[in-house]
């Protein structure tokens, strides 16, 4: 006799919200060089993007997050959720920085959401892939950087690079014809405002919609 198999939970929520989605994936750095004050206003920060893009109901309901950590290893320490499911993780810092590897995986991660939207019948924005790294590799970076280009030059992602203090900008501006762009200090607050900010405004225009973004004013001149 058939069975039907039993729904998961995202299955669940994907029929009980139709809405489009932005599926965006925080990309971080949680090498032994972030330990301090730089992984302290990460994680300040996670929780300041979660409060603030929940006083916006449509972005709320729009909006996916996952967070993927690399130090001593490439770690999901979230899977895509809407805001309200989204618990911000408390990342430690410790090894080194398989930048390759996290790249590749938070593609990985963005193909399987989309193929998963596509089979709810879900149409969903370009997703985002928010990068943030005080270094640079310690692994090949060679294949991570075809994917991104590729998958910009087909408009299937949009990847943004961020570089801490210490970071290796010329490696950054290898991933994307996107420059990278570097933190101003430890202005991590301003950095998540302008996340929050910009998610808000995709989540309310067309999923094929050109979206016009805020200054970068938390970034070095």
């Amino acid at each position: 006799m058939n069975t039907l198999a039993t729904p998961t939970l995202e299955e669940i929520e994907l029929a009980d919200n139709p809405d489009p989605r932005c599926a965006c994936v925080l990309l971080l750095d949680t090498s032994g060089s972030t330990a301090g004050p730089s992984i302290d206003a990460i994680n300040k920060g996670l929780n300041q993007l979660k409060a603030e893009l929940q006083e916006d109901p449509l972005a709320g309901k729009r909006v996916e997050f996952a967070v993927i950590g690399f130090g001593s290893e490439v770690t999901v320490h979230q899977e895509f959720a809407t805001v309200d499911m989204f618990s911000p993780p408390t990342l430690v810092a410790a090894g080194p920085t398989p930048m390759g590897a996290a790249v590749c995986r938070s593609l990985d991660l963005i193909e399987q959401r989309k193929l998963e939207y596509r089979n709810a019948g879900v149409s969903y924005y370009r997703p985002w892939v928010f990068f943030i790294s005080d270094g640079g590799p310690t692994d090949d970076t060679t294949l991570a950087e075809q994917r991104v280009r590729e998958a910009e030059a087909n408009k299937k992602i949009a990847f943004f690079a961020i570089g801490v203090d210490g970071a290796d900008m010329s490696q950054l501006s290898k991933f994307s014809a996107r420059p990278p762009l570097k933190l101003d200090g430890l202005r991590f607050s301003g950095l998540f405002s302008w996340l929050s900010a910009s998610l808000q405004n995709v989540a309310s225009s067309r999923p094929d919609e050109q979206v016009a973004l805020p200054a970068a004013g938390w970034a070095k001149v």
